[in-house]
């Protein structure tokens, strides 16, 4: 039996399916709904782990207003946006103090069950994660905070920003979990993150690459 429950927020009935269908192999869908109240309703009655957020949704409400509203009255309730654009400002418009637990996918992303299963475990353990195909196609600023770090830390906060754990990492860059460990703490000291009250350093150092980042 599943141990994720997940709802859905769609106003594409079809498009919710198709996600409904890709997923119930791997988390329980507790429901789906096509508006920002409804969503609100359910969550709050239901509790799931992550919610699957389209933006653009029926009636006046935006899905990003729906689940600020969520978060605020359920904050370990984990929010994944789903879009059609590249609009990562939806993530990094949020107070620092609100970051924990969101991610923010490409719709054309939803048929990569991976992909969705690590945004929806990102959030849902208090994380930050981009899209991959929207993270590809950034390059830090010119003399933007990312200045102080090696390729291969950029390398390795890219990942972070995708939502990988350190063994994904490691697996990925073909080195050891512990020197992924060694890379990330001097990431997090050429950042100067820290470990603020509430704020996790991993979701710090994602949202400084994300937000001193632009599209190549």
């Amino acid at each position: 039996m599943p141990d994720k429950r997940v709802l859905i927020v769609e106003d594409v009935r079809l498009f919710g399916d198709l996600l409904a269908r890709t997923l119930s192999s791997y988390v329980e869908i507790i429901g789906s709904v096509r508006d920002g109240p409804g969503a609100i309703e359910l969550a709050l009655q239901q509790k799931p782990d992550a919610i699957l957020m389209d933006i653009e949704l029926e009636g006046e409400m935006l899905g990003t207003e729906a689940a600020i509203q969520i978060k605020r009255s359920e904050p370990g309730i984990g929010i994944v946006f789903l879009s059609s654009h590249n609009e990562r400002q939806y993530v990094t418009s949020l107070p620092i103090e609100e970051m924990s637990g969101w991610a923010y996918l490409l719709k054309q992303t939803a048929p990569d069950v991976e992909t969705v299963l690590r945004a929806i475990d990102a959030s849902m353990n208090g994380m930050v994660m981009l899209d991959p195909g929207v993270v590809e196609g950034l390059r830090p600023r010119k003399d933007s905070a990312l200045k102080v770090l090696t390729q291969r830390q950029l390398e390795v906060l890219q990942l972070i920003a995708e939502g990988h754990n350190n063994a994904s990492i490691a697996e990925r860059l073909v080195i050891a979990e512990k020197s992924v460990e060694t890379y990330i703490n001097a990431i997090y000291q050429g950042l100067n993150v820290s470990g603020e009250p509430g704020v996790h350093p991993r979701v710090k150092a994602a949202m400084i690459f994300i937000s001193e980042s632009q599209s190549a």
